[in-house]
């Protein structure tokens, strides 16, 4: 089953890091990318850049409206995320448990569904994993 792990982070706390603690944080995820590529869990990593550079589209009775800046006013925004394999919540919820960024904020697990067309159930995505 696929899940999708949202990393939420305070920028202004991620901002203020050291330079060297950033670059050690960001090797650590691409080294968890490479386990979790070899254990077959990785579908899928990025990291998002600052909520300042969001666009919100809303379509409403056909009219395009868009927003700058993030959505919700929170102290912590979504980061990056992670789009993995697990056999189980509780095995998506241990690879989440391993992300880098975790101790510096929190890991939202979420599974991911299938669309149903006409009764039968379709993956969203053209890739089929």
């Amino acid at each position: 089953m696929r899940y999708l792990c949202l990393i939420y982070l305070d920028e202004k706390r991620t901002q203020s890091l050291p330079e060297a603690e950033v670059n050690a944080l960001n090797a650590r995820h691409l080294e968890l990318n490479e386990q979790l590529l070899k254990s077959g869990h990785f579908i899928e990593a990025e990291a998002l850049g600052p909520a300042s550079d969001t666009s919100c589209v809303q379509v409403r009775n056909g009219k395009v409206s868009l927003t700058d800046g993030p959505y919700m006013e929170t102290k912590e925004m979504v980061a990056g995320f992670y789009l993995i394999e697990a056999r189980d919540l509780n095995e998506a919820i241990n690879i989440a448990a391993r992300l880098p960024s975790a101790p510096l904020g929190s890991v939202e697990v979420r599974p991911c569904r299938d669309l149903l067309v006409d009764g039968v159930p379709r993956k969203a995505s053209s890739k089929q994993h």
